[in-house]
C-alpha cells in the first residue's frame, strides 16, 4: 500500500522493511538447535525481541491504512471503492498465505511425531484479516470510537482469558477453540487427546487486531506530524503492559494476551516515533526502505527459500561447506545466525535490484 500520501513518510517504508528483514533473519538460522535466546520466540510465557517483530508489522499495517485512507476521509469523499479494494487485497493476502502453506506441506520434511499440516491460519492469513478488518474500522469509525474499539478488544479478550483461568498451551481458551475449529489443521494437534494449538489461531486474533487498530490511530498523528502523542501513548502502553504482566497475567505472544498486545503496541509506537524523527526530520538514511517498498515480496521470497532449501542436499552443502568451517573460530550459534544473515543479504540484493528499476509488486 503506497499512496502518494504515504510516500512522504519514508520512515514508514524503512520501519516496515527493517521488520521484514528481521522476520527473514529469525525465520531461518542455519541450525535451529544453535540460536541465541533473543533471536528465538519465548517458549510460552514471556517476551523476547523476536516476539516483537510480528506485532510491529501489524502495527505498521494500521499506520499504512491511515496514510492511504486518511486523505480520502479528509476530503469527505466516497470510500466505497477504497473499501472494496482493501477487502480484495485482504483476500489476496490470505490466499497467498494458503498457497505458501501448501508449498510448505509439499516441500518440508515431516515425521510421524511432528507432521507439517496445511494451515489455514498463519502469518499471512492473520495479516490479511487484520488488514481487512482494520481498514473497515478505519474508514467507518472516528478516532475516538477506534480508541474504544481498541480498549474493548483487549478488555473483552482479557476477560475471556481470566474467566477461563488456564493459560497453559494445551488448555488455554484460545487453544481449546483452535482444537475445536481447526483440529488437524492447527499447527499442533494431538488426535489422541483432541488437544491442539495454533499461534495464529482464531481467538488470539482479537489481540493481534488491536495492534493494527493502534497503528491507525498513531498513523493519524503521523499524518499531522504530531510525534509527542505517539511517544506518550507508546510509553504509557509499554509500562501498562509490563505492570499487567507482573500483576494480572503474563505476556504471551502465542495467545497474544492483552499485556503482550499493550507492551508490543507501545514498543511499535516508540519505534515509529524514533524512525520518523531520524529519517523524516533529520535525514538519516532510511535503512530498510528497499525491503519496505516490496515487503510482501521479500517475506514471500524468504518463506519460499526456507521451504525449498531446508532439509535438502543444497542446504546441507551451503551450511556444511560454506559455514561449518567457521564454527571452531566463531562458535555454532554465531555461524548459525551468519547463515540467516546471508539470506537477508541475498534478499536485500534482490530488493535493491527491484527498487533500482522501480519494480513494485503488490498483492
Amino acid at each position: 500500500m503506497h499512496s502518494s500520501s504515504s510516500q512522504r513518510f519514508v520512515s514508514v517504508d524503512a520501519l516496515r522493511g527493517l521488520t521484514v528483514a528481521t522476520m527473514i533473519f529469525v525465520n531461518d538460522p542455519g541450525d535451529w538447535s544453535h540460536i541465541f535466546g533473543p533471536f528465538g520466540h519465548a517458549a510460552w510465557n514471556g517476551c523476547t525481541p523476536t516476539d516483537l517483530v510480528f506485532p510491529t508489522f501489524l502495527f505498521i499495517v494500521g499506520v499504512s491504512l491511515s496514510l492511504a485512507g486518511g486523505p480520502t476521509l479528509d476530503q469527505r469523499a466516497d470510500t466505497t471503492a477504497l473499501q472494496r479494494s482493501w477487502w480484495w487485497r485482504s483476500l489476496r493476502i490470505v490466499a497467498l498465505g494458503w498457497l505458501l502453506a501448501a508449498i510448505a506441506v509439499w516441500s518440508l520434511p515431516a515425521s510421524p511425531n511432528d507432521p507439517v499440516p496445511w494451515r489455514p491460519m498463519g502469518i499471512l492469513p492473520r495479516i490479511g484479516l487484520c488488514f481487512g478488518l482494520g481498514g473497515w474500522l478505519y474508514l467507518h469509525l472516528a478516532a475516538r470510537t477506534r480508541w474504544l474499539v481498541y480498549a474493548g478488544l483487549l478488555t473483552v479478550y482479557g476477560g475471556l482469558l481470566l474467566w477461563w483461568g488456564d493459560l497453559t498451551r494445551d488448555h488455554s481458551l484460545p487453544s481449546r477453540v483452535d482444537a475445536l475449529l481447526l483440529g488437524h489443521f492447527a499447527q499442533h494437534y494431538d488426535p489422541a487427546t483432541g488437544l491442539g494449538f495454533d499461534p495464529e489461531g482464531f481467538l488470539s486474533t482479537l489481540g493481534a487486531l488491536s495492534n493494527t487498530v493502534l497503528g491507525t490511530l498513531c498513523g493519524d498523528w503521523l499524518r499531522r506530524r504530531r510525534v509527542a502523542p505517539i511517544v506518550q501513548v507508546g510509553l504509557g502502553l509499554a509500562v501498562t503492559g509490563l505492570v499487567l504482566h507482573w500483576a494480572l497475567m503474563p505476556m504471551n505472544k502465542s495467545i497474544w494476551t492483552p499485556p503482550f498486545a499493550l507492551f508490543s503496541g507501545g514498543f511499535s509506537a516508540l519505534a515509529l516515533a524514533l524512525v520518523h524523527t531520524l529519517v523524516d526530520r533529520y535525514g538519516v538514511p532510511p535503512l530498510g526502505r528497499r525491503f519496505g517498498v516490496n515487503a510482501i515480496t521479500a517475506y514471500t521470497g524468504g518463506i519460499l527459500m526456507v521451504c525449498l532449501l531446508d532439509g535438502t542436499p543444497l542446504h546441507a552443502w551451503l551450511y556444511g561447506h560454506l559455514f561449518d568451517s567457521l564454527i571452531p573460530a566463531l562458535g555454532a550459534k554465531v555461524v548459525s545466525h551468519l547463515y540467516a544473515l546471508s539470506e537477508v543479504l541475498f534478499w536485500w540484493l534482490v530488493m535493491w535490484w527491484m527498487d533500482s528499476r522501480r519494480i513494485r509488486l503488490s498483492i
